[in-house]
């Protein structure tokens, strides 16, 4: 299956020539309008988003609906979907997908998937600590303790 493309442009094409820059929409899923010295933006017409929506939407009530009938089904799936999952302990494997169904469920009904991509960040984290010994006891190892209080910075 292949993927319509997303185009990038700078901010300014949109500001310079609008017309040219939205038709592009055409023939992209979607235009990424890159900005200097902030977050890039992406353009996408009204009907694609909706329909991307939806379609999220329906992805996380049929991954619950299916959970809830055969809870084994996303833990056994999940490391051929993300395979660094195969680096997390077993039971932190069946956390992340019990806390992956519930927050792409959640995420759905709100309709803003920024807390599925959040968890999936932290969990990949842990999975690449996991899968380093060295930072693994680096994190874990001897517990260092409270160094005390620190003072005030001058003049406040």
């Amino acid at each position: 299956m292949t993927s319509v493309p997303v185009e990038s442009v700078p901010f300014s094409d949109l500001l310079r020539q609008p017309a040219e820059t939205a038709e592009r929409l055409t023939r992209a899923r979607a235009v990424r309008l890159r900005r200097r010295d902030a977050a890039d933006l992406v353009l996408m017409s009204a009907d694609r988003a909706e329909a991307e929506g939806e379609v999220v939407d329906l992805a996380a009530r049929l991954l619950a609906s299916l959970v809830r009938r055969d809870p084994d089904l996303v833990r056994d799936v999940l490391p051929t979907v993300l395979p660094w999952v195969r680096f997390l302990p077993l039971e932190d494997a069946n956390t992340m997908a019990d806390e992956f169904v519930t927050t792409a469920e959640a995420a759905a009904a709100i309709g803003n998937t920024a807390a599925v991509s959040q968890l999936l960040t932290e969990w990949r984290h842990t999975a690449e600590i996991h899968a380093d010994p060295q930072l693994y006891h680096a994190l874990t190892g001897q517990k260092l303790g409270d160094f005390a209080a620190v003072p005030r910075p001058d003049g406040r």
